[in-house]
């Protein structure tokens, strides 16, 4: 479970609040420690009462096959399905920002509304991490918990279709956090990804300043101005 630590922890008793923790550590990585607990975090879910009993039986189906996975099997499994593609990366601000400049600054921005609500991070997480965000999620109450979940449900549904079209059973758990955001999980074709080689290609010379997002030499360029919003979730790219 990720280690967001803070005095707004204790709200984690409203009803809700321990699924979304759950949900949390179910999509980080499966190493042992998870793994030992996953009867004890079935037995959580069914306790809170947050999620239909379709959604329950999902999930256990999900926990079930980790338990019986071989640890190696399951950790390779995680590592390929979530760190090899920006369509089913755990870190939102990928789908927001991609690779721009704009994600150090959103970044900055979405640690300090951390820190104001008293979670710390350790030096090894970043604050877009989704296991992270629904950790912080979980301290506030419900209404603006709910909220907070509206706001990205949008880059939840993009992973969920990803993940339901590789056939996943680690879609179960988008699907149960657009529950708790009152959405209905609706697949929608995944935006095409680069390939490897194209991703890392360079411009040609003189021929503009990037292979992506910018015109010709000659050519208009465009100038967006956009108001920074007071919630670093608000606004992302809808």
């Amino acid at each position: 479970m990720a280690a967001a630590t803070g005095q707004a922890g204790g709200t984690a008793r409203r009803k809700g609040a321990i699924t979304l923790r759950v949900l949390a550590a179910l999509l980080s990585y499966p190493d042992a420690a998870l793994r030992a607990h996953l009867g004890e975090m079935g037995a959580l879910l069914a306790s809170d009462g947050a999620l239909t009993a379709g959604r329950l039986a999902e999930l256990r189906a999900l926990m079930q096959q980790l338990a019986d996975s071989q640890p190696v099997d399951a950790e390779v499994a995680y590592v390929e399905l979530f760190d090899r593609g920006r369509a089913t990366s755990l870190y939102l601000f990928e789908h927001v920002h991609g690779d721009s400049r704009d994600r150090g600054p959103a970044m900055i921005d979405l640690g300090e509304m951390y820190a104001k609500a008293g979670l710390l991070l350790t030096p090894d997480e970043l604050p877009d991490y989704l296991p992270v965000m629904l950790e912080f999620i979980s301290t506030q109450p419900p209404r603006e918990a709910r909220n907070f979940l509206d706001e990205i449900a949008h880059l939840l549904n993009a992973i969920f279709s990803a993940l339901r079209q590789r056939g996943s059973a680690y879609a179960s758990v988008l699907g149960a956090l657009l529950d708790l955001a009152g959405r209905k999980a609706q697949p929608v074709e995944p935006a095409r990804e680069a390939e490897l080689d194209e991703s890392w290609s360079e411009p040609p010379a003189f021929d503009g300043c990037s292979s992506q997002g910018q015109a010709r030499p000659g050519q208009p360029q465009p100038v967006r101005i956009v108001r920074k919003p007071d919630n670093p979730l608000q606004g992302a790219a809808r």
